[in-house]
């Protein structure tokens, strides 16, 4: 055995890419090794490079600060919360899950794996949704390219994929497809499917996510904040069911190969079992935050709309005061008490605005 453990020995360190903590072995190679059981201190200081993954996280990472940063020159202004959840938690998360332990192995252990694709799925877009990219997108663009950003968030096919109903479907679906297909097995064992299914993972993850918490109108009209907010909790009890199934599954998922491939001593359907108990406690723990987050967006556009309420009122009845001191003179001039008589009325009565229109439908005890 090797300085990791390797129940086999690894390929030459000149041609085997390098990790942090020793070499990572090529898939073509991974029949001939085998890592230890990981520990603690294993996971958290091995690291490998994923060329795929690095390049998605710089040209998002870099569009999203240039546009924070021509927002800034435009004389805007973008919050430091949304760029830290976009770059810590979003981009974080894919990092984490790309090129951390759980990386390293996760084609030796089907629990790293999980972890892996559930934080993909559910937890990194979680944080890019909160750096509102679509917002931001729509705010640096100049005039021309906003419009045509607004145009395909209203295009037949992006309502239909992000529709409700429809992305959390494709969410479920993605999970489930991953797991219960050979779809994950391949992967496990072609280089460049495994990196297509982190894709694939994380751009169903943001079809319901980003449409739910933008600022932009990228749901239909219905989908007022109360809606939403039944929505979010409907979906975090849809994302849990993958964890549930696999965590209960009899059959071993990529059984043949985790067979093969797990440390010495594995038992690989605890692992499994595992994997799924991680995978349904990262979807909850998930589902609080994206949850709050809208529950504290509708309690705001609340408090946002009765204050404005308050200001049209104060104007309106401003509005009112000042016509009836003017009418008051005049109508004693007359020697009548129209003016008076107007004035014991309420004023929802009297007055035509918008607000006195609400007060009227819902009644002055409402």
């Amino acid at each position: 055995m090797n300085d990791l453990g390797c129940c086999a020995a690894p390929a030459h360190p000149a041609t085997a890419p390098r990790y942090f903590g020793g070499y990572r072995p090529l898939v073509s190679e991974l029949s001939a090794v085998c890592l230890p059981e990981p520990t603690a201190g294993r996971l958290l200081g091995s690291w490998q490079w994923d060329v795929p993954a690095l390049l998605l996280v710089a040209v998002l990472g870099g569009l999203y600060g240039w546009g924070a940063v021509r927002v800034r020159r435009r004389g805007g202004s973008w919050p430091p919360a949304r760029l830290a959840a976009f770059a810590l938690l979003g981009l974080g998360a894919i990092v984490v899950t790309t090129m951390s332990g759980l990386a390293v192995y996760d084609r030796e252990l089907f629990w790293p794996a999980a972890v892996q694709n559930v934080g993909l799925d559910l937890l990194a877009p979680l944080g890019l949704a909160l750096g509102d990219p679509l917002r931001l997108a729509v705010e640096a663009l100049p005039e021309g390219g906003a419009a045509r950003v607004r145009r395909a968030l209203t295009g037949r096919i992006v309502r239909l994929l992000t529709f409700p109903l429809v992305s959390t479907v494709l969410v479920l679906a993605t999970e489930l497809t991953v797991y219960f297909t050979p779809y994950f097995d391949t992967a496990l064992r072609v280089g460049w499917l495994h990196e297509l299914m982190y894709l694939h993972l994380l751009a169903a993850g943001c079809l319901f996510v980003l449409p739910v918490l933008t600022r932009e109108q990228a749901l239909p009209a219905w989908c007022t904040h109360p809606v939403r907010a039944a929505l979010v909790f409907l979906d975090g009890i849809v994302d849990a069911l993958p964890g549930l199934v696999v965590m209960t599954h009899g059959t071993l998922i990529a059984g043949a190969w985790y067979l093969h491939h797990a440390p010495p001593g594995s038992d690989v359907h605890h692992d499994q079992q595992l994997g799924g108990g991680a995978m349904l406690g990262i979807a909850e723990l998930v589902a609080i935050p994206f949850l709050l987050t809208v529950l504290a967006r509708w309690a705001r556009a609340e408090r946002d709309g009765t204050a404005a309420m308050d200001r049209r009122l104060d104007a309106e009845l401003a509005a009112a005061a000042v016509a009836s001191a003017v009418a008051a003179p005049v109508d004693a001039a007359n020697g009548t008490a129209n003016g008076a008589a107007e004035l014991v009325r309420p004023w929802w009565e009297t007055e035509e605005g918008e607000v006195a229109e609400r007060v009227r439908r819902q009644g002055p005890g409402d």
